[in-house]
C-alpha cells in the first residue's frame, strides 16, 4: 500500500510539473478510448497540447514519428500528446499481457485558432475563409487588394511553410486604362552668306578663269552681277540664305488591361530589313516602327497602381540611309523610347521621361590667302551656321475603369456617314448629317466640321 501511494505521489507531482512548464495545455482537448477503440481521429495543434484517457490501463506507449509528436505518460490511464510538426503519425497503446489496446491516429496541423486572431488584427474587415487541408493552410474569400493578399499569404507562410494554398480573389475595379502622351517640338534655323567671283576671259581661243569661292548655300537667294572689258568678263554672285523650320509630334495612345496582366499596342507598321545568313542566302526580319506601348498595371492597395512599362515613338529616317556596294539601300530609324517602372493613384499625371537637345554648329569656307584680305577676302568667303533644338516629354496617367453598356460608346466612323447621289452631285457634301440617340450621338456630332489645311492672319 506504501508503495502504491508513493507511485500515486509520484504521477501527481509529474502532472503539477508539466501543467506549470506547459501553460499552453490548460484549454486542450481531451480524447477518450473506450472499450479498446478511439472515439476519433486525434487533432492537435502544432506547439500545443492534447490529452488522451483510457478506460483501460496501459503499460507501454509509443509514436511512429516522434518528429511529429511527442507523448508522455501522465498515469496509467493518461496520456499527454504535444504537436511538434505538421504531419500524421500513429500512437500505440499496450496492456499489461503485451496486448494491443488501440492505435490513435494523430494529426497534428498548423494552429488554426492564432493564425486566424493574426490575421484579423493584421488585415481587419477582409472576407478571408481559413482551412486545413492535407498538413496546409487553405485559404478562401475575397479581399480588397492585391497588397493585402500579398501580405495575407505572407502571414500563412509563417505557419504552414511551403503549405499555403490560395484560393482568394482580389474584389473591386482591377482593370486599369492608360493614357500616355508624346509630345515632341523641333525648331531648327539656318543661314548662309556667301560669294562668287568670276574672271573669264580668251585670248588665241584660250579661256582664262579666276579663282571662284565655295557657297553653302546653293543656288537659292543668290544675286549675280557681271560686268565686260573686252575679252574679259567679271562676275559676281552673291548668295545669302536663311530657313527656319518647326516640326510637332504627338500622340496619344490608350490601352486597357487587367491587373497584373500585359498589354501591348502599335500603331504603325513593319519595316524590312534583310539579314546576311551566309554568302548565299539572305532573310528578310521585319522591325517594327511607329507608336509602340507596353504596360503591366498592378492595382496593389485601393487606388494606387504600380505600372512597368515600355513606350516608344519611332519613323523611317531616310536621310540616314545604309547603301551597299551592290546598291542596296536601307533606311535608319528615328527613336524616342523609355522603360520604366512607376507608381501612383488612380487619375493622377507622371512625366516619366523628358529631353531638351540643343545642337549648333558653324562653318566658314574660303579661298586661301586670298580670302584673308581686309573688305576684299569677303568676296572669296562664305559663312554658314545651323541650330536645331529638340523639346520632348512623356506624361503617363492611369484610370481604374469599368465596362460600360455599348450603347454608350461611340466610334470615329459614327461622325461620318456615305452621302447620297443627291447631296453629292447636286449639294456637294461628302457626307451625310449623323442621327444617332443618347449620349454617342452628342459625341458623334462632335465631328470634323470646319476649315481645312492651315489658316493664316491677313
Amino acid at each position: 500500500m506504501k508503495y502504491d501511494r508513493f507511485i500515486k505521489a509520484a504521477l501527481t507531482g509529474l502532472t503539477l510539473s508539466l501543467a506549470a512548464a506547459a501553460p499552453t495545455m490548460a484549454p486542450a482537448e481531451t480524447l477518450r478510448v473506450l472499450r479498446g477503440a478511439a472515439s476519433s481521429a486525434l487533432s492537435v495543434p502544432m506547439n500545443r497540447a492534447v490529452v488522451v484517457e483510457s478506460d483501460v490501463p496501459f503499460t507501454e506507449l509509443s509514436i511512429a514519428n516522434p518528429g511529429i509528436a511527442d507523448i508522455s505518460s501522465l498515469s496509467e490511464r493518461t496520456i499527454y500528446v504535444l504537436g511538434k510538426e505538421p504531419g500524421r503519425t500513429t500512437l500505440t497503446l499496450l496492456g499489461a499481457d503485451g496486448r494491443l489496446i488501440t492505435n490513435v491516429e494523430i494529426h497534428v496541423a498548423p494552429d488554426m485558432a492564432e493564425f486566424k486572431e493574426r490575421l484579423t488584427q493584421i488585415l481587419p474587415g477582409e472576407n478571408i475563409e481559413v482551412r486545413t487541408a492535407n498538413d496546409g493552410i487553405v485559404l478562401s474569400g475575397q479581399v480588397s487588394s492585391i497588397a493585402r493578399l500579398d501580405r495575407a499569404l505572407e502571414l500563412a507562410q509563417r505557419y504552414a511553410p511551403d503549405r499555403v494554398s490560395n484560393l482568394m480573389v482580389v474584389g473591386g475595379t482591377q482593370q486599369v486604362m492608360l493614357q500616355v502622351r508624346f509630345a515632341e517640338m523641333q525648331r531648327s534655323v539656318r543661314k548662309s552668306l556667301g560669294a562668287q567671283l568670276g574672271v573669264s576671259g580668251t585670248t588665241g581661243g584660250t579661256t582664262i578663269s579666276g579663282a571662284t569661292s565655295t557657297s553653302a548655300g546653293g543656288a537659292n537667294g543668290a544675286v549675280t552681277f557681271g560686268f565686260g572689258a573686252g575679252n574679259m568678263n567679271v562676275n559676281l554672285m552673291i548668295e545669302a540664305l536663311e530657313s527656319r523650320g518647326v516640326v510637332r509630334t504627338l500622340a496619344e495612345p490608350n490601352l486597357t488591361a487587367l491587373s497584373g496582366q500585359e498589354a501591348s499596342f502599335l500603331a504603325g507598321g513593319e519595316y524590312p530589313i534583310p539579314v546576311a545568313q551566309d554568302e548565299d542566302t539572305i532573310t528578310v526580319e521585319f522591325k517594327p516602327f511607329g507608336v509602340e506601348l507596353l504596360f503591366i498595371p498592378t492595382v496593389i492597395d485601393d487606388d494606387i497602381i504600380n505600372l512597368e512599362l515600355a513606350a516608344a515613338v519611332s519613323s523611317v529616317d531616310t536621310t540616314n540611309a545604309f547603301t551597299s556596294g551592290t546598291g542596296l539601300s536601307i533606311n535608319a530609324f528615328t527613336r524616342r523610347e523609355t522603360k520604366t517602372t512607376v507608381e501612383m493613384r488612380d487619375g493622377e499625371s507622371f512625366a516619366i521621361a523628358g529631353l531638351l537637345q540643343d545642337d549648333f554648329n558653324d562653318l566658314s569656307e574660303q579661298v586661301p590667302w586670298v580670302g584673308d584680305i581686309p573688305v576684299l577676302g569677303a568676296l572669296f568667303r562664305s559663312a554658314a551656321y545651323e541650330r536645331e533644338q529638340t523639346e520632348l516629354v512623356i506624361i503617363v496617367t492611369p484610370h481604374l475603369v469599368s465596362p460600360t453598356r455599348g450603347a454608350a460608346l461611340s466610334l470615329p466612323t459614327d461622325r461620318v456617314r456615305l452621302p447620297s447621289e443627291s447631296d453629292l452631285f447636286l449639294l456637294g457634301k461628302t457626307t451625310a448629317g449623323t442621327q444617332i440617340p443618347g449620349g454617342a450621338g452628342e459625341v458623334a456630332r462632335q465631328d470634323f466640321s470646319g476649315s481645312y489645311g492651315y489658316v493664316m492672319d491677313e
